[in-house]
């Protein structure tokens, strides 16, 4: 299984800045501790394969768009090539950053921490052994500084701080301008912005305030200093530089009010304007600006979730929305100025909008609580996810964007799944209905419920489509509706616990149904007398699946075990001791070690794999196994996060969060009672939402394998992650002989012996080749070459199709080879089905998507057709009134000239 991480869908903003880039077309979020970029002219969405050690707080990107800079909570950076989508450095900056911010001409950045700023020299500009060297540090502010912006040639820096007064730095030793304070404001310094090719200054502080600076010098006028200071203050900072330990680079040291010989020929600001938002006392606090300076665009965000357009200098209100009810954490304006994005960490919202229009361009929104369960859809196109916050949302694999929500639950959704046909969702909620949507009207067509108000745990469709089941949590039921009707068919009792799942057997009409009370049963939908066989084990059951094929299922129980049975003859055919593999982490709050909690945990989750040959589970912990059926061996441990902002993820406590009366997570400082030490609730799954500071605890919820067989997905409480092959990357001959080289198959192609080139491409497994050699055969030919391939070369050639049909431009051709092979191969390879389905499905979805494309397109056209015509009709008829009036004598020459 060489499935990689390919995409994280689910979440789309977590906390920290959102930056555009270079062109304004893409926008780079940061999702926890990996960063995904939303292609907004393709509509299309990427998680890069890197991730942080906690959750990213601040994103810089360079000005040429080649580099990003990511810092996490304790200040790690990772250096990130956003062409290679790699990491190429990391660097310890030792405390927490608050911004960072790349100097116009990309030759420095500045970072912000404690009440400093520290600025580098940028990497990436010549070979170096160490990418982050230290040029200078800025000392001035007393208290922590916020926000960092650079005039527009890279002269100066300025720099807000929490302590209310902002300072103007020069990036280089000028000597009119070292350092310059300004104050003028009574909160925090949220942003502050230079004009354009100005050292003229706007200054914003939270509580909804702006101030205008103007400078009395132009940018040219900074005068360099005279070498001869400038050396003699060089050699000093050497001197002290070879008895620190860490290198401080030249130090600058600011005063707030400096003496009246210091400010002699120096550069003087005086405060032009004060400003006020909010003045119809809608009162709340500003929390994130942004500013674009060739139009003269002012944004500022509230904590009401309202954001304001204003044009400065003059301060004229464009217009004020309301466009979330949480704060607005991080605004960002693409180069042209038409695009603003918006953050909302609260809710995980990601919006942009373009003010000139007035509409959105990207609107999107992750679960507001933890993901619960995902179902894939027959041709792998879409993914359903259910969530504690009683959303139902559907995502499109292709793009990774959320094109529906639905939100008719009214409490957490615990199950989702497709019908059959792919068109139908169903969601099992604790709300005690069952809802089935419509995807091609998007609506709640049918609601189910039970007589008696029940919590619903489990959901399971038969395969037709027209069977639905929901176990329940508080009655111990089975509920068996009818899709066609909505009517309540049948309660089936017999369980005496929790109903934890259920599953319908693919091939056959029968259900099986899991529970607490140590059993499987199995239900013959078909049958009056119900209950065809009862499975017993010795521990709770929690999961229940069937395989593909319907022959086999698997059960995952509370000690650990997974087990196989031959429903049929109710014999057990083997087992798998887990409880090792799922390695359980220790939580901040836990009293007991991580290898004494795993006693009592378990697998949680389990999926086959499409061809039925492997099986996935999943638990409480951050590891996903992957199992061989037929071995009973672990076969691969996928590490789902890296993300140490979760709880559980390490199996041994810190030692330096230890102390003398056990770990300083324990002792919550401000909490009453029990001597400070906090007692977590029993069964809280998510952190108590009543501390000051809650962990999120690494989970495991839902597994589901792709019917296309190329990919699976697990929703993690990091989101929902997608793992699939990657097959670019491996070199992975299929049947190599010393003849099969690429010179070798390109002469027998030269001597239009199609056939054999493409059984030796597919020997030699270069996918490059195959392209070539298939693309080589004229479509007049593909005819004959499809009827003389080798059966088991029939299924390759299908299988590349379908992957080459997502990239490829030539449409038509691959569909003539599809069409060829299978009507030519069709009834040899339905012998086969079972095998060649997951292909068949992934073939089907490659299609499905160009053929929904390409109908809208001809929809369009159709359309602009009519209208043309329509159109033309109408100046047609008026052309013939004019032409009617014309003399005689002209009708009579046409004549003439016809005859």
């Amino acid at each position: 299984h060489p499935s990689q991480f390919s995409g994280l869908l689910g979440t789309v903003y977590r906390r920290g800045n959102l930056s555009f880039t270079r062109d304004g077309s893409a926008l780079v979020s940061p999702v926890g501790n990996r960063i995904s970029v939303f292609d907004l002219k393709n509509n299309k969405c990427e998680t890069f394969p890197l991730a942080t050690r906690l959750n990213i707080v601040c994103v810089g990107l360079s000005p040429d768009g080649s580099l990003a800079i990511l810092i996490d909570e304790e200040g790690a950076a990772l250096l990130v090539s956003l062409i290679g989508k790699c990491v190429i450095h990391h660097f310890y900056f030792h405390k927490p950053v608050h911004s960072v911010s790349f100097s116009p001409d990309g030759k420095k950045f500045v970072i912000t921490k404690d009440n400093v700023a520290l600025m580098y020299h940028a990497p990436g500009r010549k070979r170096e052994f160490n990418a982050f060297v230290l040029d200078k540090t800025y000392y001035g502010p007393y208290d922590e500084t916020t926000c960092i912006d650079w005039t527009d040639d890279s002269k100066c820096f300025a720099v807000g701080s929490k302590d209310m007064s902002t300072w103007v730095f020069g990036a280089e030793r000028w000597a009119n301008l070292i350092y310059y304070s300004l104050g003028g404001h009574k909160d925090i310094i949220v942003a502050c912005f230079f004009e354009e090719n100005s050292l003229d200054l706007y200054t914003i502080s939270q509580d909804a305030a702006l101030c205008v600076w103007q400078c009395d010098t132009e940018l040219d006028g900074l005068k360099p200093m005279p070498p001869k200071d400038a050396a003699g203050e060089e050699n000093a900072a050497k001197n002290d530089e070879e008895f620190l330990e860490e290198p401080k680079g030249e130090e600058i040291r600011g005063k707030a009010n400096p003496n009246e010989q210091e400010t002699r020929d120096k550069v003087k600001y005086s405060r032009v304007a004060k400003y006020f938002f909010n003045k119809e006392g809608d009162f709340n606090n500003l929390t994130s600006a942004a500013y674009h300076k060739k139009t003269h665009l002012l944004v500022t965000g509230f904590a009401s979730g309202i954001f304001h357009l204003h044009e400065l200098p003059d301060f004229n209100l464009i217009h004020s929305l309301s466009i979330s009810d949480q704060r607005i954490a991080s605004i960002s304006i693409n180069c042209t100025g038409d695009w603003i994005a918006f953050g909302c960490s609260g809710l995980g919202q990601l919006l942009v909008w373009e003010w000139q229009s007035e509409s959105y361009v990207l609107k999107q929104q992750g679960h507001f609580n933890s993901m619960v369960s995902l179902a894939y859809s027959p041709d792998g196109q879409y993914i359903v996810t259910g969530g504690e916050d009683g959303k139902v949302k559907v995502w499109n694999t292709s793009s990774s964007f959320c094109f529906v929500t639905f939100t008719e639950h009214t409490s957490g959704v615990t199950a989702v799944t497709f019908t059959s046909n792919g068109y139908v969702i169903l969601s099992a909620s604790l709300d005690g209905t069952v809802r089935a949507f419509d995807l091609h009207r998007y609506r709640n067509f049918r609601t189910f419920t039970s007589p008696r108000p029940s919590q619903f745990s489990c959901l399971a469709v038969d395969s037709s489509g027209e069977i639905v089941s929901a176990g329940s949590q508080d009655s111990f039921e089975i509920f068996i509706w009818s899709m066609q009707s909505g009517r309540l068919l049948d309660v089936l009792s017999g369980h005496e616990g929790p109903i934890s799942s259920l599953s319908f057997n693919p091939m056959k009409c029968v259900l099986a149904s899991a529970s607490w009370d140590k059993t499987v049963k199995l239900w013959d939908m078909l049958d009056s007398w119900r209950t065809k066989e009862t499975l017993i084990l010795n521990s709770d059951v929690l999961v229940v699946a069937f395989r593909p094929d319907g022959k086999e299922l698997a059960v995952a129980a509370l000690n650990g075990q997974i087990t196989f049975w031959d429903h049929e003859n109710a014999v057990q055919t083997g087992s798998i001791e887990g409880r090792h593999d799922l390695q359980m982490g220790r939580k901040e709050l836990d009293k007991i070690t991580a290898k004494q909690a795993a006693k009592g945990k378990s697998f949680t989750t389990l999926c086959y794999s499409a061809d039925g040959q492997s099986i996935l589970a999943g638990g409480l912990s951050k590891f996903v196994c992957i199992y061989n059926v037929k071995e009973q061996i672990l076969m691969k441990k996928f590490e789902i996060s890296c993300n140490f902002s979760l709880d559980a993820m390490e199996e041994y406590l810190d030692r330096r969060k230890m102390t003398e009366f056990g770990s300083m997570a324990l002792i919550d400082e401000g909490a009453g009672g029990e001597d400070g030490v906090a007692i977590p609730l029993p069964g809280v799954k998510r952190g108590d939402m009543s501390y000051r500071h809650f962990k999120p605890e690494i989970r495991v919820s839902c597994l589901r394998f792709s019917p296309t067989g190329r990919s699976w997905a697990a929703t993690t409480t990091e989101g929902l992650l997608i793992y699939s092959l990657d097959s670019g990357l491996i070199f992975d001959p299929f049947d190599l002989d010393i003849d099969v080289t690429p010179s070798n198959i390109r002469k027998t192609l030269h001597q239009k012996e199609y056939t054999m080139a493409i059984i030796m491409a597919f020997k030699l497994n270069e996918k490059k080749l195959i392209q070539e050699v298939i693309e080589a055969v004229p479509s007049s030919e593909v005819d004959v070459v499809c009827s003389s391939l080798p059966d088991l070369y029939v299924e390759k050639v299908l299988e590349f199709l379908a992957s080459a049909f997502e990239i490829s431009c030539h449409l038509e051709f691959y569909l003539i080879w599809a069409h060829k092979l299978l009507m030519m191969h069709g009834q040899k390879l339905k012998t086969r089905s079972v095998k060649l389905l997951p292909v068949i499905q992934f073939l089907q979805k490659s299609i499905q998507r160009h053929f929904e494309d390409v109908s809208k397109l001809c929809e369009w056209n159709i359309y602009n057709i009519k209208y043309a015509l329509a159109i033309s009709q109408q100046r047609g008829v008026k052309r013939l009134a004019e032409e009617t009036s014309v003399d005689e004598d002209d009708l009579d020459s046409d004549s003439d000239y016809l005859m």
